[in-house]
């Protein structure tokens, strides 16, 4: 079949280098790819809003004296059974598949470098911006994968069911057999948000409150800490190392370049109902205060979570073979492919953002509004990040820090404007 390649006219001659000497640019894009990672972006601002928002700090009875709290609860179910797990999902698949992609064209030791880097990205990120920070999990699940990349793909795909699946374990452990690994972890993190004088009855307050720098800064110092609790206690890193496997396959098979040779609407017909109706149960769980017990709802998520994931990926393919011509993807993918070019631009945008609206260094917005509003805002600002891409992406090769990210992995200058702008415009 034909590859469906993202032949932007931006690139123009610029493209006659060599591949083997940089990165991924212009009409080496597949823009499936980037326009899925779009649309993660776009449901990781879904799933980090009400964090921002400081929705997800108050207590279920703070909750519901908000105005919007019957709609919020309506909204928060939805956002577990159609959010929840789901783009983080996405964008570890998208992941494995830039590993593989990165191995066919540069040496492991180079991808080590990248993963560093990203590692010291997102330490910078979790300890000054944002305590919810990912990239610094996903560096960790980067540099592990390097260890399994010679394995034969059964094996591959028997790792990956097993870490999937292996946190439903460890959660059994910590129910039937109290042991728990993250205990200590626990500790540790209320131990440091007592030394900063953070309680339970300021916790949720306390960033909308926060005035100066070095308010924020002493919550982000006890964040931090509460963040590697929920790596360990939510098992975090087997799964995501997983999924980047399962990507990783994807990659290697280049699947993504085969899409009408798959049988995505077959999967579709079979697979969404199920899935669609264990997401159902898995957010009436989660919304209940997990009535089964730890290990069924932890059970609940595997079986519900990453199935789903697949089903958006599989609809979203399907939609762009149905609407991609011989030379150019659809307005649409075009749109989502902006934002998915500089994920990591967006991503780290997407937290200042949230810091200016519901901080007290911005506008001081949080615990102020309900959960339905809150998702409005990220939705806004997505579409904003849409534009504002499709902006920069005409003038620019790459977001800016993809471009310092790309500078440091490969050690040589790339530039970043369109030199050949006037002829290729």
């Amino acid at each position: 079949m034909e590859d469906y390649l993202y032949f932007c006219p931006n690139y123009g001659k610029q493209m006659n280098q060599s591949i083997e000497m940089g990165p991924t640019v212009g009409r080496e894009r597949y823009v499936v790819l980037d326009a899925l990672r779009g649309l993660a972006l776009l449901g990781i601002a879904l799933a980090n809003f009400p964090e921002f928002g400081l929705w997800t700090f108050l207590s279920n009875e703070e909750q519901s004296f908000l105005p919007t709290a019957t709609a919020d609860h309506i909204v928060r179910f939805l956002q577990y059974m159609l959010v929840d797990g789901k783009f983080y999902t996405i964008f570890s698949l998208l992941f494995g598949i830039g590993f593989a992609l990165f191995l066919s064209r540069h040496s492991r030791g180079r991808f080590i470098r990248r993963m560093v880097l990203l590692a010291l990205i997102g330490a910078l990120h979790l300890l000054f911006i944002w305590s919810g920070d990912i990239l610094l999990l996903y560096a960790i699940g980067g540099l592990l994968l390097t260890l399994f990349a010679g394995c034969k793909d059964r094996l591959l795909l028997w790792l990956a069911g097993a870490l999937i699946l292996l946190p439903v374990v460890l959660d059994a452990l910590t129910e039937f057999c109290g042991i728990d690994f993250s205990t200590p972890f626990y500790e540790a993190w209320w131990r440091e948000a007592s030394a900063q004088g953070i309680t339970e009855d300021n916790f949720a307050v306390w960033l909308r409150d926060a005035d100066s720098y070095p308010q924020m800064f002493a919550f982000l110092c006890q964040g931090a800490y509460e963040r590697i609790w929920e790596f360990v206690s939510g098992h975090r890193l087997p799964k995501v190392l997983g999924l980047f496997m399962l990507g990783y396959l994807i990659g290697k098979h280049r699947l993504y370049a085969r899409l009408t040779e798959l049988p995505l609407a077959s999967f579709l017909r079979w697979c969404t109902f199920p899935a669609m109706l264990m997401s159902g149960i898995y957010a009436w769980s989660a919304t209940n205060g997990q009535p089964w017990g730890l290990t069924i709802h932890s059970l609940l998520y595997a079986v519900s979570v990453i199935p789903l994931a697949f089903c958006y990926v599989a609809a979203f393919c399907l939609l762009y073979i149905r609407n991609t011509g011989h030379s150019q993807p659809s307005t649409f993918f075009t749109m989502m492919a902006a934002p998915g070019r500089m994920a990591l631009t967006n991503y780290i945008s997407q937290s200042l953002i949230g810091i200016l609206l519901f901080y007290g260094l911005g506008f001081g917005l949080g615990t102020r509004f309900g959960l339905i509003y809150i998702e409005f805002a990220a939705l806004i600002v997505f579409i904003v990040q849409i534009v504002l891409s499709r902006l920069w992406l005409h003038y620019f090769r790459f977001g800016p820090l993809e471009w310092l990210w790309r500078i440091c992995t490969y050690g040589k200058y790339y530039p970043m404007i369109f030199l050949l702008r006037g002829n290729n415009g």
